[in-house]
């Protein structure tokens, strides 16, 4: 299979993110084509509908860190292992809105509740939980096929897929630590970052810059750059979906801003509101953080609290200062001037952003 190449010495972000959801579009109509049994044609055409109007926030870091690794060649390959980096994220997603019982992603409905409306009776929600498992494994295994397609040399592999595979190990353990403390909100602020290391950070930020770096051949000098700039960065990117979360407008975030109080996602704005708050606080907090049947006016109580135990404003400044302190890793990186800006823009964007 083809897909557009790229000068990604010159390249824009829309540029990269078009050339990577062209690729996947593709991919899929094969794979939609190739279906055995017409009820087969489902499954890849949700997928490809469940892809459409992503950040592509993965994709894009990988091509930046190949370009600031001196990446001058061979772009169909870091497109296609963007790419199965997309892929596999889709797999992610749509086993994490089983687990957050989300009703909508991306201002669509969920993969499991669209597989749930395929299917006529009492057992349609069974189905549709079901079939959205196997669609996000699914997606794991096309993510495999996408990067074992990549036609990358045995040097090029032996680098990327250690890096790969220890990405999937970290998002695994990050969400397997946010399951462990959802529906059971603490004051406990280190215990909600080390989630949003493992479950972000490292996942979105860290370890897409590691892949592209290791697909260019960089050495550990390059590696630690990354690093410094993306854990900070990672965990700012977590800090705004908290508070996206909570005061989001689901026009623009394409999700309901209930979900993550109703499962009581147990959030470092919601440890922090804890930790200040005075016993009648913390009491309704726990009455209604979790609470499976909240309303807005009980969503407006917690966002009350936020707002007076300064939590609100204590993330805002998180944030901030953690933005900063990513850019700030960039300085004497001996990267490119176009990667620096783009590592700039992105940070930029990724802590400001109402989506």
């Amino acid at each position: 299979m083809s897909t557009q190449t790229l000068d990604l010495g010159r390249t824009s972000a829309a540029e990269t993110r078009e050339s990577v959801a062209n690729f996947l579009e593709k991919f899929l109509t094969e794979k939609k084509e190739k279906a055995v049994l017409p009820q087969a044609e489902r499954l890849p055409q949700i997928l490809a509908e469940f892809l459409t109007g992503g950040k592509l926030i993965r994709p894009l870091l990988t091509v930046t860190g190949w370009v600031a690794a001196g990446g001058a060649r061979d772009s169909e390959q870091v497109v296609q292992v963007a790419a199965s980096l997309e892929m596999f994220h889709a797999f992610a997603l749509i086993h994490d809105d089983i687990m957050d019982h989300s009703e909508l992603r991306r201002g669509r409905p969920t993969a499991h509740r669209q597989l749930s409306a395929d299917q006529q009776g009492s057992g349609a929600r069974h189905f549709g939980v079901g079939a959205a498992i196997l669609l996000g494994d699914l997606a794991f295994t096309w993510s495999d096929e996408i990067l074992h397609r990549a036609d990358l040399t045995p040097v090029q592999f032996a680098s990327v897929f250690p890096v790969i595979s220890e990405m999937r190990s970290e998002v695994m353990l990050g969400q397997y630590l946010d399951l462990r403390g959802t529906g059971n909100p603490t004051d406990d602020v280190e215990s909600t970052l080390t989630v949003s290391r493992y479950k972000t950070a490292k996942y979105t930020v860290e370890r897409p810059l590691h892949i592209g770096a290791a697909l260019a051949g960089a050495g550990l000098g390059t590696m630690d750059v990354f690093t410094a700039y993306a854990i900070p960065l990672g965990e700012a990117f977590q800090l705004r979906d908290d508070l996206l979360g909570v005061y989001g407008d689901a026009r623009t975030t394409g999700k309901s801003h209930l979900d993550d109080l109703r499962v009581g996602k147990n959030t470092t704005l919601v440890a922090l509101a804890l930790r200040a708050a005075d016993p009648g606080q913390a009491a309704l907090l726990h009455e209604l953080i979790g609470n499976p049947s909240l309303d807005e006016a009980g969503a407006e109580q917690v966002r009350k609290i936020f707002a007076e135990t300064g939590a609100k404003d204590t993330v805002e400044e998180m944030i901030e200062n953690r933005y900063r302190e990513s850019v700030e890793a960039l300085d004497g990186a001996p990267f490119a001037a176009e990667a620096i800006h783009a590592l700039q823009d992105l940070a930029r964007n990724a802590t400001r952003r109402t989506s």
